[in-house]
């Protein structure tokens, strides 16, 4: 359960849990807390720190046992590295279950409404692989749309950030039943909830998960504001007006952005209008924290216990971590998290597709487990048989969905015309909408010239349009000049490819000879570039 106890010492030997950080809020804002909270460890183990300001540094941590309760079902270790899951909740509640001050969230954060708004979903899931020889630390985001099957909730499939706030709910009227309530009952529930996240995670990735770090909007803000200005880049200008807790707020022009910490929120936060909603948002999460640790090298924080001071304070007050960390140990064996030597990379979606009547990403779990055992640098076996090939077996992971009536994925024609300036666009796209499901219609140059990509649709293909349009982060628009079941996409003039949201993903390439590539990611189809820390990167 999450309550404030003073830091363990850690458990095993074999796991040296890694820890604290923090990130991502409601969708993302907790991003830095995870730099903050990881760089400062590291400061304590290269700063030749004594025990007694250790110890009085980390007294107070919140910490969580929910580890303890998927452990025996983790998937084996398959060398000493370690793997540090983030979480960030999308929640309006404090530790103990009140709403936060309504003034704080709908105006200083204009995050919607405390207690209506935000739940318990882990908008923000995120693993960092910290190799056992302290090489290059990986970083992987997992989108939180993904169908996938949940384990300690119901059982059932659901998009992976449900899982939390499935499992909590199952588990209050039980912990009521025991005389359970107020601040206790939050905290056990919630624990509930991170263990199921744990395990869902853990069985989707084919990893075991040896550390945990969660943190939620109001831990965002307050380590935004003890950091400082920090400074982004955006590839494009964007603006998004916050509506009824729908829009983040936020308004940035092409080129570097200094934010304060209510900025940095709505940065983070952003979907709407952006070319590949969620999954640009995503990138934005993960170069936050790049721009972040950034900041603080330059200014010298590493190192500093004085300035470290003020970052763990805040910490202690909004973040929990698993109880079994040994911070000493894991911040000797991730110093590279403040060298800059960190890659972040998206895991691949398949598709869209409405399941009860919700938008979801469709994954293939198989080639999941794949990549990231390739993108991790461990042996893999043979690749298995594509699905559609004769003779092939079917995959003992868990299916993709099947779309159900009114499904957003392959209904309708859909023709293509290029208006942008890059040569075959329109046939890359035909393409691409083809593998998922659409019906290849025409493709060609436009005749006009949008600086927007556009798609409209005839009658009886408004659902399939939808899906067309989440492609290219746009809205989709009836049309009485196009054909009934005939979609059109026009490409505009400021077009560019869609970061990796394209179908189904080829096989990774075959490591190199030993077992691993020298730069796996590479060879892998992940959900648009990599982000690397050590600069101030700029996304969409």
């Amino acid at each position: 359960m999450a309550e404030p106890t003073s830091h363990s010492r850690g458990r095993a030997q074999r796991r040296r849990r890694a820890a604290p950080e923090r990130h991502r809020p409601s969708p993302a804002a907790l991003a830095g807390r995870v730099v903050f909270c990881g760089v400062g460890l590291t400061a304590l183990a290269t700063s030749g720190v004594t025990w007694y300001t250790y110890h009085d540094l980390t007294t107070g941590l919140n910490t969580s046992n929910a580890l303890a309760g998927v452990e025996k079902s983790a998937p084996p270790h398959l060398d000493n590295s370690v793997n540090l899951l983030l979480i960030g909740l999308d929640s309006r509640k404090d530790m103990n279950g009140n709403d936060l001050p309504p003034q704080f969230v709908e105006n200083d954060l204009q995050a919607g409404d405390s207690s209506n708004v935000g739940g318990y979903n882990t908008n923000t899931l995120m693993v960092l692989h910290i190799p056992a020889d302290g090489g290059k630390v990986t970083a992987l985001s997992i989108p939180r749309d993904d169908y996938v099957q949940t384990y300690g909730a119901d059982g059932k499939m659901h998009k992976i950030k449900e899982a939390y706030g499935i499992a909590k709910a199952a588990a209050e009227p039980k912990l009521q039943a025991q005389g359970l309530k107020g601040a206790q009952l939050e905290q056990q529930s919630r624990d509930a909830g991170r263990a199921a996240t744990l395990a869902t995670v853990q069985n989707f990735l084919g990893i075991p998960i040896d550390h945990f770090a969660e943190v939620n909007l109001l831990g965002f803000y307050d380590i935004a504001q003890a950091v400082g200005p920090v400074q982004v880049c955006l590839n494009h200008a964007t603006s998004d007006p916050a509506e009824a807790g729908q829009g983040s707020g936020f308004k940035g022009a092409a080129g570097i952005n200094t934010l304060d910490a209510s900025q940095s929120l709505a940065f983070v936060r952003q979907r709407h209008n952006l070319p590949n909603g969620d999954l640009d948002r995503t990138h934005r999460q993960q170069a936050f924290i790049s721009s972040v640790e950034y900041k603080l090298k330059n200014e010298g924080l590493f190192g500093d216990i004085g300035k470290m001071q003020s970052l763990f304070d805040v910490v202690k007050k909004d973040v929990v971590i698993d109880n079994q960390l040994n911070i000493i140990d894991f911040a000797q064996q991730a110093t590279n998290l403040t060298g800059g030597n960190v890659e972040f990379n998206t895991l691949p979606i398949t598709g869209f597709a409405t399941m009860g009547g919700e938008d979801v990403n469709t994954v293939d779990p198989a080639l999941i487990k794949r990549e990231v055992q390739q993108l991790f640098g461990h042996d893999l076996p043979p690749a298995p048989a594509a699905a559609n090939s004769p003779g092939a077996a079917p995959s003992p992971a868990a299916p993709a969905p099947t779309p159900a009536a009114g499904s957003r994925t392959g209904s309708g024609t859909v023709d293509v015309y290029n208006a942008s300036t890059v040569t075959g666009a329109a046939a890359a796209e035909s393409k691409a909408l083809t593998a998922l499901g659409y019906a290849a219609g025409r493709v060609g140059e436009a005749g006009t010239r949008p600086k927007a990509t556009t798609v409209s649709y005839g009658a009886g293909a408004k659902e399939g349009a939808q899906g067309v349009a989440a492609r290219y982060g746009v809205a989709a628009e009836a049309s009485a000049a196009v054909p009934a079941g005939h979609i059109v996409v026009t490409l505009g003039t400021d077009y560019t490819p869609p970061g990796g949201s394209a179908p189904a993903p080829a096989a990774p390439a075959a490591p190199a000879a030993g077992g691993s590539a020298s730069d796996p990611a590479a060879a892998l189809p992940m959900q648009g570039p990599p982000v690397k820390m050590g600069g101030i990167p700029c996304v969409n």
